[in-house]
């Protein structure tokens, strides 16, 4: 899933700092975009295991539209970051699914442009997506 991420920039002084609005605790900064940017996913499935740990429930995305009226975002950037939380979402069970090929070869296309870990990770992302709410 694409989770919005907040981005304070930083200067020879301070570091950036990125923050996952619907992520709580999932915050980090470090010298450099590209550092705070690892570091971000990093933190975000720790909290999200933390949570799934817990019993709590896993945040699904939020729109940046809706983040960017509130005071504590007013001077932040915008970006996103791919997180797979099919692994936060229970134990996993094998099912057999048809699909038509040319629906499976866009799949597979898809899931390597975007570094998606695998078919039925984007599957099941999909499926979360569609489903949440219910």
């Amino acid at each position: 899933m694409q989770f919005p991420v907040a981005i304070e920039w930083g200067d020879e002084d301070t570091a950036t700092g990125i923050m996952f609005p619907d992520i709580p605790g999932a915050i980090t900064a470090a010298d450099s975009l590209e550092q705070a940017y690892a570091q971000a996913v990093e933190v975000a499935h720790i909290q999200l295991a933390e949570r799934a740990k817990a019993g709590h429930p896993i945040p699904r995305p939020g729109k940046v539209v809706d983040y960017r009226k509130q005071l504590e975002f007013e001077h932040c950037g915008w970006g996103f970051v791919e997180i797979d939380i099919t692994p936060y979402l229970g134990r996993t069970e094998k099912i057999n699914v048809t699909l038509p090929g040319i629906m499976i070869r866009k799949i597979d296309a898809y899931v390597a442009l975007h570094g998606i870990k695998s078919r039925s990770a984007f599957l099941a992302s999909v499926a979360a997506e569609k489903l949440d709410g219910l």
